[in-house]
């Protein structure tokens, strides 16, 4: 399958070749870590780890790195404004991050750095720079020279003006340019340093990511991936750090960059009571992980996505069809079926497309129509007239590619069971009681005291419990 990506350097959709068919080199940009993820944070997330199971399901191999950054100015400031030591702040942040992550079913990546243990990658390239001109050491600072780079700026499509504008400069007299960027800064007696050919000290943000990509993937990568308010100056200053360090190199043949995320239509600010953390939506309930991660996925990872719970609860809704499927005692098809496989190779066919999982997205749904429609009977005309593939379906089959499909992009991973009954994270603690009144149900029902059968439902329900009568048994959900 050919995979073409959008890729920011170009400005075009472009087809996906390989440094080396064998093995892909996929860098993504982490989070610094000095406080609970929220919901901008956690996009990039999802969107690349999409993209690293699609690259892992058509390349042999695949290193997938994304970095921490735990050494940084407001990390230092964090540590000074609740008196606690830095590394207990980053130890804290770092497993309430993985936690978070974990809950919206996203798999780790190959290799997690931290920028911490990779000061001696930043000082050697640092040295190359300075060596090559590009670079100058300036009271107790190192700085880039974006003077040295004629390239600078190609990457964000800036003008020289823009680009000063948009950098937040710090205007400081040992700058040769006020565009220059810094590489090294001293530390104080009370700031996390460590020793260089400059002084004691610590790195710049922008050479983390380039020291850190090149010491876990080599001079040059596949793609770089991460939030498109990265582009600049970070991705760009990355570019000219590790081009100019290694000359003749391309740094990253690709670059991948994910929309802007809103709350209710604006972007999120504390001053407008709209900042969301991951924490803040799965308080929600064990559903509400799943649940995001899918709303995530319903628009294409280039666009703007305006969060609101109303799309959370719709998303949970699309969710609880899925589920409703695929806990009935559906047929499983022979290992290996020819029109399964196929169903999940055309449910995951737009993913080739430039990630178009909101495509995705709707070929699960039609996977469970079809698949509903084989239970029930009636017309599949419309379901295989979308997928045009000469499929004569048997039961079972539609359901079964749903759910492979799914997983395929990190959803229906649950037990339908527990998903319906509300206990995928470890579940209410109260389904014992709530069998045993359905057992009382059931007996009273065999000793025709009807009103005992209806007040034991009308109890469930008055707690959230629905109750759903088959063939001979009973089974419940929340509702």
């Amino acid at each position: 399958m050919q995979l073409q990506f959008h890729d920011s350097a170009r400005r075009e959709k472009v087809s996906f070749t390989p440094i080396d068919p064998d093995h892909i080199r996929l860098y993504v940009c982490g989070p610094t870590v000095y406080d609970l993820a929220h919901l901008g944070n956690a996009r990039p997330v999802v969107v690349f780890d999409v993209l690293a199971r699609l690259l892992r399901r058509e390349f042999p191999a695949v290193t997938y790195v994304r970095n921490i950054t735990d050494v940084d100015d407001k990390i230092n400031a964090r540590a000074r404004e609740r008196g606690e030591p830095i590394a207990a702040i980053t130890a804290r942040t770092i497993a309430d991050f993985h936690a978070d992550m974990a809950a919206l079913n996203c798999e780790p990546p190959d290799v997690e750095p931290r920028a911490t243990a990779s000061i001696p990658e930043m000082t050697e390239i640092i040295e190359r720079l300075i060596a090559g001109g590009h670079a100058y050491e300036a009271d107790g600072h190192v700085l880039f020279s974006v003077a040295s780079y004629p390239e600078y700026g190609r990457l964000s499509g800036r003008t020289p003006d823009e680009l000063l504008a948009g950098a937040r400069v710090e205007v400081a007299p040992y700058k040769r340019d006020p565009g220059d960027f810094v590489l090294w800064k001293p530390s104080d007696e009370e700031t996390p340093g460590w020793d260089s050919p400059w002084g004691r000290g610590r790195p710049g943000w922008h050479i983390e990511c380039s020291a850190m990509a090149w010491r876990n993937l080599g001079e040059e990568i596949d793609i770089h991936g991460g939030g498109a308010d990265l582009i600049f100056p970070h991705h760009e200053n990355e570019v000219a750090q590790s081009c100019c360090a290694f000359p003749g190199t391309r740094f990253a043949h690709l670059w991948m960059h994910n929309g802007m995320l809103l709350v209710n239509g604006e972007k999120m600010s504390k001053s407008l009571g709209n900042f969301l953390t991951v924490r803040d939506i799965l308080a929600r309930g064990p559903w509400a992980g799943e649940a995001f991660r899918l709303l995530l996925l319903r628009t294409h990872y280039r666009s703007a996505l305006d969060y609101t719970a109303e799309r959370l609860e719709e998303a949970r809704a699309e969710l609880d069809d899925h589920y409703a499927l695929l806990v009935r005692d559906l047929p499983v098809p022979e290992e290996g079926d020819a029109t399964v496989a196929d169903m999940v190779a055309w449910a995951l066919e737009p993913l080739a497309d430039d990630l178009n999982t909101p495509l995705v997205i709707a070929r699960l749904r039609d996977l469970r129509a079809l698949e509903n429609v084989m239970q029930v009977g009636g017309s599949m005309t419309a379901v295989l007239s979308r997928a045009d593939r000469g499929w004569n379906p048997r039961p079972g089959q539609a359901g079964a590619a749903l759910r492979i499909a799914a997983r395929a992009v990190g959803l229906l991973p649950s037990d339908p069971q527990a998903w319906r009954q509300g206990t995928t994270a470890g579940g209410a603690g109260d389904e014992a009681e709530i069998e045993a009144a359905i057992q009382a149900r059931l007996a009273a029902r065999a000793a025709r005291d009807w009103a005992e059968a209806d007040r034991i439902r009308a109890d469930l329900a008055a707690r959230g419990i629905l109750l759903e009568d088959g063939k001979g048994t009973t089974t419940w959900r929340r509702a």
